[in-house]
C-alpha cells in the first residue's frame, strides 16, 4: 500500500485521533442540550437534558466516531495536510461530523439501557455510576429513549446541508445496526444466553449483532460520507465486520484480565453471570490469537480496497484489538 512506503511521513494516530476528539466533544456538548439541534423542544425537561449529557459527555473511548470520520477520509480524494484536517468543505465536514455523533448517540443509549436492573442490572459505566443509579430508572429509560430519537434527528438537519438521499442512506445504515437485526437483537440473544452453553458458531453471531453491526456500520457511515467505489466499500464492510467482532473479542478478554479501575466497569461481571463469551467457549490464549487473526483479515481488507488513505483506520484497528481498557 502507498501509505507503507518508505518515504511515507510516519501516522501520528494521537495527533489524529485528538483532532477529530476535539470536533466530537464540541459538538456532542453543543448538540445534546435542550436549545440544539434546531427543532429540539426549547421546553424539554431539565433533568432529562442532565441525564442525556451525563450519559454521553465526558467519558467513552469514541471509537465509533472515530471509524466514522476514518472511513470518510479514506474515501475522500485528498490526502489530510495535517492530522484531522481532511482537505475538504465545510458542508462534508459537517455531514461526517453528525453521521459521528448520531453513532456514538446511539451507542451512548444502548448503554444507558443494557444496564438497566430489567437487562445487565450494572451499576459502574465510563469509571461514574450508570444513569438508572444516578437518576433512576424512569429517567434512565427516557434518556435512552431520547438519546436514540436524537440521532436520526441529527442526519436529517433543516438546513439541506445533508442531500436527502445521502440522509436517507445514513439514517438506514443506523437503523439496521441499531434493531432487530443488529444490536437489540444481539442483546435479546445475550440475555436469553445466561447459563447456556454456546456453541463458537452461535457466540459469533450474537457478537456479530450485539456489537460487531454498530461498528460496522460507523465504517459504512462514514464511507457513506463521500463517494467510494464498489470495490473499496465492498473493502470496507469487510473490514468493519473484522474490527466489529475483534473489539468483542477483546472485550471478553479484558472481562478476565483486566480490573474494574482499568476497564470503567465491572469486570467478571460476564463469569459471574454465567454469560457465554469468547474466553468461555475458547480459554484466554485462543481468544487472543483468534483477535490477532482478525486483526490481520481487518488490515488485509484495506490493502484491498483501493484506498491510498488507509492510515487512520490501520491505526484504530490495531488500538482496538491491542488495548488494555
Amino acid at each position: 500500500m502507498s501509505v507503507n512506503a518508505a518515504d511515507a511521513p510516519a501516522f501520528d494516530l494521537a495527533a489524529w485521533s485528538a483532532a477529530h476528539l476535539d470536533r466530537v466533544e464540541r459538538a456532542l456538548e453543543r448538540w445534546v442540550t435542550a436549545d440544539a439541534p434546531a427543532g429540539v423542544d426549547h421546553g424539554a425537561p431539565a433533568a432529562l437534558v442532565q441525564a442525556m449529557r451525563y450519559a454521553v459527555l465526558d467519558g467513552g473511548k469514541r471509537l465509533r466516531p472515530l471509524l466514522v470520520m476514518a472511513a470518510w477520509e479514506a474515501v475522500s480524494e485528498s490526502t489530510p495536510a495535517e492530522p484531522g484536517q481532511a482537505a475538504m468543505t465545510a458542508g462534508q465536514l459537517e455531514t461526517a461530523l453528525r453521521a459521528a455523533c448520531a453513532v456514538e448517540l446511539i451507542h451512548a443509549y444502548s448503554l444507558v439501557h443494557d444496564d438497566m436492573p430489567c437487562m445487565d442490572n450494572d451499576v459502574l459505566r465510563r469509571g461514574k455510576p450508570t444513569v438508572h443509579v444516578q437518576f433512576g430508572e424512569a429517567s434512565a429509560l427516557l434518556a435512552g429513549d431520547a438519546l436514540q430519537a436524537l440521532a436520526f434527528e441529527l442526519l436529517t438537519p433543516d438546513d439541506n446541508n445533508i442531500a436527502p438521499h445521502r440522509q436517507a442512506h445514513l439514517c438506514r445504515l443506523l437503523a439496521r445496526a441499531a434493531g432487530s437485526g443488529g444490536m437489540a437483537g444481539g442483546q435479546a440473544i445475550d440475555l436469553a444466553s445466561v447459563g447456556v452453553a454456546l456453541t463458537e458458531s452461535q457466540l459469533h453471531d450474537m457478537h456479530r449483532l450485539k456489537t460487531g453491526e454498530l461498528l460496522q456500520a460507523s465504517v459504512m457511515m462514514g464511507a457513506a460520507c463521500g463517494d467510494a467505489s464498489k470495490q473499496a466499500l465492498a473493502a470496507l464492510h469487510r473490514f468493519g465486520a473484522a474490527v466489529g467482532l475483534a473489539f468483542q473479542v477483546v472485550d471478553d478478554i479484558l472481562d478476565v484480565t483486566a480490573d474494574s479501575a482499568t476497564l470503567g466497569k465491572t469486570a467478571g461481571k460476564d463469569a459471574d453471570q454465567h454469560k457465554p463469551t469468547y474466553v468461555s467457549v475458547l480459554g484466554l490464549e485462543r481468544s487472543g490469537a483468534y483477535a490477532q487473526e482478525l486483526l490481520g483479515q481487518a488490515l488485509q481488507a484495506l490493502e484491498q480496497s483501493g484506498l491510498p488513505n488507509t492510515q487512520a483506520l490501520q491505526g484504530l484497528a490495531n488500538m482496538v484489538v491491542n488495548r488494555i481498557s
